[in-house]
């Protein structure tokens, strides 16, 4: 017996805690604990998904195509490596260099009866 306690010194401590906490804290609380680190185990792939998106979506954005020979750029300069040729950024400046009258969209009111 003395050879068995000195062996499992641990197991046997650890089946103590446990006791205790199920005595005075229920089965309910390790249901609810498990529960909890299921849920995180899968929430923590999708968070890492999540981030991977918003990263790629912001690399994504920075790439720059040279009009002149398809090369593509990341954006960390103004001219092209390939050919020279200065660089547009088109999808950002497209949009802003339009006269914004020539965006604005009239609208009628119609009465609905």
């Amino acid at each position: 017996m003395d050879y068995f306690l000195k062996g499992n010194k641990t197991l046997i401590t650890y089946s103590l805690i446990m006791f205790v906490i199920i005595s005075i804290f229920g089965i309910n609380f390790f249901i609810s604990f498990l529960g909890n680190i299921l849920l995180v185990l899968f929430l923590i792939p999708i968070l890492l998904v999540v981030v991977l998106l918003i990263g790629f979506n912001s690399y994504k954005s920075k790439i720059n195509t040279c009009s002149n020979c398809g090369a593509i750029s990341l954006g960390l300069s103004d001219t092209c490596m390939n050919c020279g040729e200065e660089l547009k950024d088109t999808n950002k400046w497209s949009k802003l260099d339009k006269n914004p009258s020539e965006r604005t969209i009239e609208v009628k009111a119609e009465e609905v009866k």
